[in-house]
C-alpha cells in the first residue's frame, strides 16, 4: 500500500514538474512576444508624431496662402471689387 501511495505521489511531482516547465516556457514565449509588441507600438508612436509634425507643417496658414497665390494665381479682392449685400 504505501509503495503505491509512493508511486502515486512521485508520478504527481512529475506531472506537476512536467506542468511547471511548460507553465515557464510559454511565459518566456508571451514575454518575447509582448517586448516585440511594445517595441512595435513605440515605433508606431514615433511614426504618428512624425505625421503629425509633417500634418501641421503642410497646414499651416502662410504655406496655404503661398500655395494659393503661387500655384493658383489666387489674390485677395481689391477694395472696390468687395460688394456687401444686405437683406
Amino acid at each position: 500500500m504505501t509503495r503505491f501511495i509512493v508511486i502515486v505521489l512521485v508520478i504527481a511531482n512529475v506531472v506537476t514538474a512536467i506542468g511547471v516547465v511548460n507553465a515557464r516556457h510559454e511565459h518566456r514565449q508571451l514575454f518575447v512576444q509582448l517586448t516585440r509588441l511594445e517595441h512595435a507600438r513605440d515605433e508606431l508612436n514615433i511614426d504618428f508624431g512624425r505625421l503629425q509634425l509633417e500634418q501641421a507643417t503642410w497646414a499651416e496658414a502662410n504655406r496655404i496662402d503661398q500655395i494659393a497665390r503661387t500655384r493658383l494665381g489666387m489674390q485677395f479682392p481689391e477694395t472696390a471689387d468687395i460688394v456687401v449685400i444686405r437683406q
